[in-house]
């Protein structure tokens, strides 16, 4: 067994023994007596924080091992000879004849205000880096398209169907109603800056750096308007599309189901259960929870009517930690857990919301604004939009 598998292998084992152990300690907290619950409780927070630090260990690990699975690639020789001759650009700041390798490589030609498009195996790396990095892209659709805005139908029902004998007429059906959908699409932007001494080192990974340090602020960002965006200028995030406690056969499409938990700011694991059997049986094969960390240490406390506990621990590599066994991905943005907060979602988010990349990444080399850096100003477009209304569903901490 490769000693990077072995790794995750030990931690995941580690991690289950102190599961065993936190699952202990904290029955024995709730039916200690008072004299001895300050020391209990003391001893099994401290247990719930081994818990995270090795479940986030094992998720390190796993995402560590898929960055060095990941093929370098080779594309074509026009392809090779437009990437040498941008990354000469990123060093030098020579721009000679890379105006018309990158027309030969990409059929593109350099725009009007500036900047030079990435080498398309530059730009599908950095496309990797943001999946690593992105909670929403790790779970949601995602799409790359060669035109500045991206639109698809979608079929709303309606065509109709019936019985008939075999001698009886054939009236005509319902006709299908189709609705068109556009992704809400934006411009990111990053400026990240080097000095040129950097730069002329032959042993500075210029590729790696620009790659990473975009990489980074374009996932900080994108990843709120991915689930939080407005859709002005910026792709429009799950939560921002319009909630109803209606059901899937009554509610209109494009408006996403909540559930109330009938406590402000509390849930229990009764209201899980809902939500996991509100969404359609279909859905749920490939479907997850989603949550922030705080969200994570609240349900890991939570129990049945039996007394077992709801969250399990990812005890295989490549498995994350589970809640009534679906898997957990953990977002940030997701809201914090308080009163009247869409704390929770459950779905299927690859078949509810898609992300739509425009291949094109492009770079302005800066060496005059801020010497004695040179700065990189490089600018993505990319969308995203709601595309199934009834594969994501919600948890709102309301009483009512």
């Amino acid at each position: 067994m490769p000693a990077d598998i072995q790794d995750v292998k030990q931690v995941a084992e580690e991690l289950g023994a102190k599961f065993e152990e936190f699952k202990q300690k904290n029955d024995k907290r709730v039916d200690s007596l008072e004299a001895e619950k300050g020391k209990l409780v003391e001893q099994v927070e401290g247990l719930n924080e081994k818990l995270g630090a090795l479940d986030e260990l094992k998720s390190a690990l796993e995402k560590e091992i898929a960055g060095l699975k990941r093929p370098d690639g080779t594309g074509t020789k026009a392809a090779n000879e437009h990437k040498t001759a941008f990354m000469q650009f990123v060093r030098k700041g020579v721009d000679t004849g890379l105006g018309e390798l990158q027309a030969k490589a990409l059929q593109i030609g350099v725009e009007a205000d500036g900047g030079y498009a990435v080498p398309e195996e530059l730009d599908r790396a950095i496309i990797e880096l943001l999946r690593d990095e992105s909670p929403m892209r790790q779970v949601c659709n995602q799409i790359t398209v060669g035109t500045p805005d991206y639109k698809r139908l979608v079929n709303l029902g309606g065509a109709g169907a019936g019985w008939v004998g075999e001698t009886a007429p054939r009236p005509e059906t319902g006709t299908p109603a189709l609705a068109q959908i556009n992704a809400f699409m934006g411009e990111i932007y990053a400026n990240p800056q080097a000095t040129q001494t950097s730069l002329d080192d032959m042993f500075f990974d210029a590729e790696g750096w620009l790659n990473s340090e975009v990489g980074r602020e374009f996932s900080e960002m994108e990843g709120s308007a991915f689930l939080l965006g407005n859709g002005t200028n910026k792709p429009k995030g799950v939560l921002a599309y319009p909630l109803a406690v209606t059901g899937d056969k009554t509610r209109p499409y494009g408006t996403l189901q909540k559930l109330i938990s009938g406590t402000a700011g509390a849930f229990n694991g009764d209201k899980l259960i809902d939500l996991v059997h509100a969404l359609k049986a279909g859905y749920r094969s490939s479907a997850t929870w989603m949550m922030n960390n705080l969200s994570v240490a609240y349900v890991r406390k939570l129990k049945d009517s039996d007394g077992n506990y709801l969250w399990r621990p990812g005890l295989e590599v490549g498995q994350p930690s589970s809640l009534i066994g679906y898997g957990i991905t953990e977002n940030e943005d997701m809201p914090d857990i308080a009163a009247d907060a869409n704390a929770l979602m459950f779905g299927d988010f690859k078949r509810g919301y898609t992300i739509v990349d425009r291949i094109g990444t492009r770079v302005l080399r800066d060496p005059y604004t801020n010497k004695p850096y040179v700065g990189f100003y490089t600018t993505k477009r990319v969308g995203g939009m709601l595309v199934d209304s009834q594969a994501i569903k919600v948890l709102t901490l309301s009483a009512a």
